[in-house]
């Protein structure tokens, strides 16, 4: 299989998390919490970090949630849950960081949106105490753009210049350059208060699919900063997946991306955690990345009336998730396992084959039997009412034979 070949940036350490340089692409996400509730966002935290989130971001918008900081810290640190905060600020920062001094030390990065530290003369000072901040406690910061808080200032400098021009660009054309400009500008200055160009990560968010495959890859070619990918307002469940895996997946293809994030805006009441399992799952479909064994299952069909198939491949998948925690710190390399749990006898004995270990089980008036096939040979011909089971426990066995324990 052909891999993309990886963009080479400039290598950021944020905490024990290596972004950049190579490095792995790092799935990332964030709280919805009031962070001054201490509580709530220690357990969401705890919640997406055990899902897999490898930064965390949270919002620091007030003196009651910038105090709280280096409480949430001190709490995860004491359960063992060793992820890198990111702290998210805007139009307070500089003000915030100076006043808790605490805050900054417990933060593993800093993200700035040039976009609304300040206007006019206001916007140049307050950027740089911030920066002075991230200098003194040597914090990475992440620049981040996003075109709902684009400096206005310079989108009319970039309108002027472009008025003039003898063949005018059309509004949103300059609308992305002002995005990509933005960026750029706001690292070298980042630079020229002190800031070494290691401690910098850019972004520059659009929830326009196109758009933001346009601005990364103008951003790809004019400068060599680790890249954060994601899709701003991406929306609620399946369009929110698709159109975050339909934006990302080009730019991934191409190389550019060093962290993601798939901005999932959450049903009331619903998992935060949906949208690490998503990062996750569009990084290891790509080949990118491996996280936790997959199953690959047919859509089912007239052949398949029974919903026994989708059951046991729902059932198979918790599985997989459930026992990964075990797994990972007993077996290496599990997480690249591949799992078939087929509907019928169409594709099913192929599709097993191809897997790892994978089971056909009987579509509508095919004999109740379900051969199962490790690493393209036939052992075993499941029947009866303990079929769930017995592959469970096949499995199980298959793990524990096919790859070596941590020592």
């Amino acid at each position: 299989m052909a891999f993309p070949i990886r963009r080479q940036t400039v290598p950021v350490q944020v905490g024990h998390v290596l972004i950049g340089g190579g490095a792995p692409i790092v799935v990332q996400s964030m709280t919805n919490t009031d962070t001054a509730d201490i509580a709530s966002t220690v357990r969401q935290v705890t919640d997406l970090a055990r899902a897999g989130s490898e930064l965390v971001r949270i919002t620091v918008n007030t003196s009651e949630a910038a105090a709280a900081v280096p409480h949430i810290r001190e709490q995860l640190d004491k359960a063992g849950v060793n992820v890198p905060l990111v702290g998210d600020f805007h139009f307070n920062g500089h003000k915030l960081l100076h006043e808790h001094p605490a805050c900054a030390e417990a933060l593993a990065k800093l993200r700035i949106n040039p976009g609304n530290v300040g206007r006019g003369a206001k916007r140049d000072s307050q950027f740089a105490e911030m920066i002075e901040v991230a200098c003194r406690y040597q914090r990475p910061v992440r620049i981040g753009v996003n075109w709902g808080s684009l400096d206005q200032d310079l989108l009319t400098r970039l309108m002027d210049e472009n008025s003039a021009r003898e063949a005018p660009w059309d509004t949103m054309e300059v609308v992305r350059e002002a995005i990509v400009v933005s960026a750029i500008e706001s690292a070298a200055r980042a630079v020229e208060l002190g800031l070494p160009r290691e401690f910098i990560l850019l972004s520059a968010k659009v929830s326009g699919i196109q758009d933001l495959i346009s601005i990364y890859q103008n951003l790809a070619n004019r400068c060599d900063y680790a890249l954060h990918l994601g899709l701003t307002e991406a929306g609620m469940g399946s369009k929110g997946i698709v159109a975050s895996s339909a934006a990302m997946g080009v730019l991934l293809q191409q190389g550019i991306g060093d962290t993601i994030r798939v901005s999932l805006t959450p049903e009331p009441n619903g998992d935060r955690t949906r949208e690490v399992i998503v990062a996750q799952e569009l990084l290891q479909t790509m080949g990118l990345r491996a996280f936790t064994p997959l199953v690959v299952a047919c859509p089912g069909c007239g052949r398949t009336t029974s919903t026994y198939f989708q059951e046991l491949a729902q059932n198979i998948q918790s599985h997989l998730r459930t026992r990964m925690s075990h797994w990972k710190t007993q077996y290496v390399g599990v997480e690249s396992l591949s799992v078939a749990v087929m509907g019928c006898v169409v594709n099913g004995p192929g599709e097993s084959k191809h897997a790892n270990i994978g089971i056909s089980l009987p579509g509508t008036g095919e004999r109740p039997v379900a051969p199962v096939y490790e690493d393209g040979e036939k052992t075993v011909t499941l029947k009866g009412d303990r079929i769930a089971e017995e592959f469970q426990e096949l499995l199980e066995n298959y793990i524990a034979r096919k790859y070596p324990a941590r020592i």
